[in-house]
């Protein structure tokens, strides 16, 4: 309900074209803050998975009001990033290991599916994560889908036939340790089964692995600052499953102690092109491309009034702005 309240109220009053929510919500565990020691005992509600609130009003409350969540918030002090003598250790990774977090709650919690139309970006974590979580949950799905979970099912064990190949097999040691009726425990051979622990995907609506292409690519985008070397692995469709490209957003992060020379970012930013690691299309859909379909995925007047305009109706007339990202020119 605040989220709603705040939404309205920066977009319909404030005339804001643009929202940031924090990227997770800090919740205290209240075991450990009858002890006293909240901060020590807090969870990290990430929107989609496990949460006390339902968030669909609030993604519907976005479709509403034509803006796309855009998540930035870090995490450093957060887990293993704790140190006390070295700001690069905890700073190293922060903001991708928060993005992950929160895109892999979206994803599993089924919010791709039930709001296709929306798009959410993760700020200043690049884009590597995003790929190599794409490419997990496409191979989670061939390991851990409600059908290949079938082959590790204790009840198709053979009982008798295992316990003959043990006693023939198994050495001295593990032969004195475990006798007959452990092998036979009608325990293990009737593990309880429950569908809703089984089918981990039901809410995303997987149904095969080409399936986590069209939940994961359409919906999210990745903030790429312009030296960061791995921003081609987004256009790598020979690597990515499905030859999936995913979607990149040019950040400057002009004002940051990492930009020294601000003449220099856009420089930086086309050297892959000429270092032939991405191509001029992959390029224009960082900077230009793909920042178009996300602001107008929801907003199509987004840049109307704007020095860009003509160029962005250019650009949607000969591409819908939900087509995938052009090849490489």
């Amino acid at each position: 309900a605040e989220a709603i309240a705040e939404l309205d109220f920066v977009v319909r009053e404030l005339g804001m074209k643009v929202v940031m929510p924090a990227t997770y919500v800090r919740r205290p565990v209240p075991a450990a803050e009858r002890r006293g020691a909240g901060r020590l005992g807090e969870w990290h509600d990430t929107y989609g998975l496990d949460s006390d609130h339902d968030y669909d009003p609030v993604w519907r409350k976005c479709l509403e009001l034509g803006v796309n969540p855009i998540f930035h918030t870090g995490t450093l002090g957060v887990g293993t990033r704790r140190s006390l003598s070295s700001y690069v250790h905890n700073h190293l990774g922060h903001f991708a290991a928060a993005g992950e977090a929160t895109c892999r709650a979206l994803f599993l919690g089924g919010v791709t599916r039930r709001f296709p139309e929306l798009r959410f970006a993760f700020l200043e974590g690049g884009v590597a994560w995003g790929c190599r979580l794409y490419a997990d949950l496409v191979g989670h799905f061939r390991t851990r889908s409600r059908r290949a979970l079938e082959s590790c099912d204790p009840a198709r064990v053979d009982r008798d036939l295992f316990e003959d190949l043990y006693r023939r097999h198994a050495g001295r040691m593990l032969r004195d340790r475990v006798a007959g009726p452990a092998l036979q425990d009608p325990q293990v051979a009737a593990t309880e089964r429950r569908e809703d622990q089984l089918d981990e995907w039901r809410s995303c609506g997987i149904e095969t692995a080409e399936d986590v292409r069209t939940r994961f690519v359409e919906s999210f985008y990745f903030g790429c600052e312009a030296d960061d070397p791995l921003t081609g692995w987004a256009y790598a469709s020979t690597m990515n499953p499905f030859g999936a490209r995913l979607r990149t957003l040019f950040g400057s992060d002009i004002g940051h102690f990492d930009v020294p020379d601000m003449a220099r970012v856009l420089v930086e930013a086309w050297e892959p092109v000429e270092d032939e690691k991405i191509s001029p299309g992959d390029f224009r859909d960082f900077v230009f491309g793909n920042p178009v379909r996300f602001w107008t995925a929801t907003n199509p007047g987004f840049f109307r009034g704007t020095s860009v305009e003509a160029a962005v109706e250019a650009f949607l007339r000969r591409q819908p702005s939900n087509a995938p990202p052009s090849p490489p020119s």
